[in-house]
């Protein structure tokens, strides 16, 4: 009988820069909440549906990242590069946001930012449908 190949979670920093470094870019549903990836080059990954709640984000490149109904509340996202990113239904309540760089980055009306956060201000682009 051939054996079933269930792929694990991923749900730790060492297994992102294993597979990253490998040239993995798919980390859907990955549960990274608390997680510790500040200052790390994540560029072009999909975290769609992710868990990255209290994650520590500050500094990290997620430009052109698919964060599509990812759990980034109270996440630490001060100084990240979210250019291009794709934040459809992304909950972002309670997180840093301060210095992050959301040029490009496009969200909808589902999206949730922090109450006193001005996402077309920060140049971030309001679709009025997922895409």
């Amino acid at each position: 009988m051939p054996e079933a190949n269930f792929q694990q979670p991923i749900n730790t920093t060492a297994k992102i820069l294993e597979e990253y470094g490998a040239g993995k870019r798919d980390f859907g549903k990955a549960e990274l909440g608390n997680a510790n990836l500040q200052v790390l080059d994540l560029k072009g990954s999909d975290f769609s549906y992710a868990d990255l709640s209290k994650a520590n984000l500050s500094g990290t490149n997620l430009r052109g990242c698919d964060l599509s109904f990812a759990d980034l509340s109270q996440a630490n996202l001060k100084n990240a590069d979210l250019r291009g990113a794709m934040l459809f239904s992304a909950n972002l309540r309670e997180a840093n946001l301060q210095g992050t760089h959301l040029e490009k980055a496009d969200c909808d009306h589902n999206t949730h930012f922090p109450p006193d956060f001005d996402p077309i201000k920060a140049g971030v682009k309001m679709s009025n449908s997922f895409v």
